[in-house]
């Protein structure tokens, strides 16, 4: 649709709203941010531009995916399953659930076709069982509630912070001190509104703890972090944050580390091409709400992280 002086200066989000009739403001901010809108045939990701006359504007209203995911046969690896709930190891470039750009081929897609109907709704219908979540490119332990109240009573336990998360980090640089606490309200960037960033208002409250592990000279580290309030996704905010994000991270790495030129040339290449953030969620522990155990699971990382280990330890 092509703006007419009469629209000069209005908001993109309202002016397509009002121009389609259909659809609600709101629903247009979204897919402007999700990149559903061009200017003269170029994506724009700004709801709040000026609209100018005579610029063609163009909106792509996706398909309708259906309100219930549906089943399908994906292999995952389970750590421990009883009536109540199922602790698994999710496998990096798995996306946890059906969302914009990922319609299907998700672990609630594979965790409907393994437990069958007995899944469905709980916690959401769009996301049942699902308790947290790990971003697509992290691999790691997740627990999945099986009954209604087992989901209320663990998403209680991750809201009081009663829960033990620990996680296994790569980041380049060397962290000092080797130990300590990285705090910060986390919200959506400003200035990028598809990635989150350390804010100073209208953020939530986000507490990193980390050690480290074993270093790589002055090039980068193997640490350990553990939440001690927020989410998984924090960690790779937190660390970039401090100067030291993760190898890997498509995200929060914008431009060639200063710290690489310490690795060799192939430590460095392999390093610098890893293809995901290198962060594993490696020990989940909880109170299982159905048997009154507490329980504690710890999974190794996967070959791809040991391998890179190796690369940068041997240089090779």
């Amino acid at each position: 649709m092509q703006a007419t002086p009469a629209d000069s200066g209005l908001r993109l989000d309202a002016f397509l709203g009002r121009s389609i009739g259909t659809i609600s403001r709101s629903r247009v901010k979204g897919l402007i941010l999700e990149g559903a809108v061009t200017r003269n045939g170029v994506v724009t990701n700004d709801a709040s531009e000026s609209v100018q006359a005579g610029i063609i504007y163009s909106l792509s209203i996706p398909t309708a995916a259906p309100a219930t995911p549906q089943g399908q046969a994906i292999d995952f690896p389970i750590l421990y399953e009883d009536k109540y709930l199922l602790v698994l190891d999710k496998p990096a470039g798995i996306v946890v659930h059906p969302a914009p750009g990922n319609p299907d081929g998700t672990l609630v897609n594979a965790l409907i076709a393994h437990c069958g109907d007995s899944l469905t709704g709980i916690g959401g219908e769009k996301r049942p069982g699902i308790v947290h979540r790990l971003d697509k490119d992290t691999s790691g332990i997740m627990v999945v509630a099986k009954t209604e109240p087992v989901h209320t009573a663990l998403s209680a336990a991750f809201a009081a912070r009663d829960i033990d998360r620990q996680y296994r980090a790569i980041c380049w640089g060397l962290p000092n001190p080797s130990s300590g606490t990285i705090e910060g309200d986390i919200g959506r960037d400003p200035r990028e509104r598809k990635r989150m960033a350390v804010v100073t208002r209208n953020g939530k409250p986000a507490l990193t703890n980390y050690s480290l592990i074993r270093p790589f000279g002055a090039a980068a580290a193997l640490i350990s972090c553990k939440l001690a309030t927020g989410r998984t996704h924090q960690i790779r905010v937190h660390l970039a944050h401090v100067g030291h994000p993760l190898v890997g991270d498509p995200v929060y790495l914008k431009r060639r580390p200063a710290a690489a030129k310490g690795l060799s040339e192939p430590a460095r290449s392999f390093a610098l091409d890893f293809p995901r953030q290198a962060l594993h969620a490696e020990i989940l522990g909880f109170f299982h709400p159905g048997t009154g155990e507490t329980l504690r699971f710890e999974i190794p990382p996967p070959a791809d992280f040991l391998h890179l280990i190796d690369v940068m330890e041997t240089g090779l």
